[in-house]
């Protein structure tokens, strides 16, 4: 998949002219909105990336993303009456039954009707889920949980979200997205999170978590390269400058990002214990900023809190589709319900 810069819209092959259906996925996170079109197989075929500006509000992010999907309809080489469906992933809890973002802490929305909106704009099928589900789906259907039976994903970015795909099937509530396991308690009575609770997963092992005790570290004259290259200031300590900082031998922040992922594989263990997956899937920047420490710490952390017999079938793995899960998952949900139809 290309890197785009915001706003770049890219068509990474010819569309297939003998595929009478095309699927548009689109992921909006705190600071992206990824938007992806899709042929029959869930081939890309064009793909566009712009910020997504929350601070300026509910109806602005909204209007920035019916934008984003009108560009990218506009520049590639699709026939409009070819588009079959528009899957979208968002952060927070959802109505799934109305496709409405009930809180999203990230984004600062609260009851946000955009199913409706969008299908209304469009004219064409539309599926909102959970934006870490659209993730964790995408990873099972060609990414890193292909073929198993029960995926368990975790992807640690600006905030932490979990996903669960279970006999090819998004496991959620009877009308709520659910798999908060970022709003889990980690900590009691810890760092203040975004969703007003304490000690939650997020607000203490997320890359702003992180990030924080790096401009800590840096203001402590503790971590060199991080203060030449990047400074004390936490918006500009991205997953790339701590795995920077790390590998130009910063050690108290690799001890920073360590203690995260002892954190992480604690409550990873202790829901191996619960479901029982065969994969569990690490995605999000920090992850894929620095795989194999990750995936060392993590799994050291998680032996402590498993059960032996079912940390035999659990098999550990980095997500393989980077910033393209969501997109991919969500043009795949909405293509599934399409075709169930």
């Amino acid at each position: 998949m290309p890197k785009l810069s915001p706003s770049d819209v890219t068509s990474s092959k010819a569309l297939d002219p003998n595929s009478e259906r095309h699927w548009l996925g689109v992921d909006v996170g705190g600071t992206k909105i990824l938007t992806e079109l899709f042929d029959a197989q869930l081939n890309a075929v064009a793909v566009a990336k712009r910020r997504t500006r929350a601070e300026r509000g509910q109806e602005a992010t909204v209007q920035r993303i019916i934008e984003s999907i009108e560009r990218l309809l506009a520049e590639s080489p699709l026939e409009r009456k070819s588009l079959a469906g528009i899957g979208l992933g968002c952060p927070g809890v959802l109505d799934l039954k109305r496709g409405m973002i009930l809180e999203s802490a990230n984004l600062g929305w609260m009851d946000v009707p955009l199913h409706d909106i969008l299908a209304e704009h469009f004219q064409v099928p539309v599926r909102v889920g959970n934006d870490v589900d659209m993730g964790v789906y995408g990873e099972s259907v060609m990414g890193a949980g292909q073929g198993a039976r029960c995926v368990l994903g975790l992807f640690i970015g600006t905030g932490i979200g979990g996903g669960l795909v279970l006999n090819q099937e998004i496991f959620h509530g009877s009308n709520r997205s659910c798999m908060e396991v970022g709003h889990m308690e980690a900590v009691p009575n810890g760092a203040r999170c975004g969703c007003g609770r304490w000690g939650c997963l997020e607000a203490v092992a997320g890359r702003l978590a992180i990030a924080s005790q790096a401009s800590a570290a840096v203001l402590r004259g503790q971590a060199p390269w991080l203060a030449e290259h990047v400074g004390s200031d936490p918006a500009q300590i991205k997953s790339s400058a701590l795995a920077s900082s790390i590998a130009h031998g910063d050690a108290v922040i690799q001890e920073i990002v360590e203690h995260a992922c002892s954190l992480l594989g604690g409550m990873l263990g202790d829901l191996v214990n619960l479901l029982a997956p065969d994969v569990i899937v690490l995605g999000g920047g920090m992850a894929e900023a620095m795989p194999d420490l990750f995936a060392k710490h993590i799994r050291k952390s998680m032996r402590r809190n498993m059960m032996p017999a079912l940390a035999e079938q659990c098999k550990l793995s980095i997500a393989q589709l980077g910033d393209h899960a969501a997109t991919l998952g969500a043009a795949a949900w909405v293509r599934r319900h399409v075709e169930m139809t």
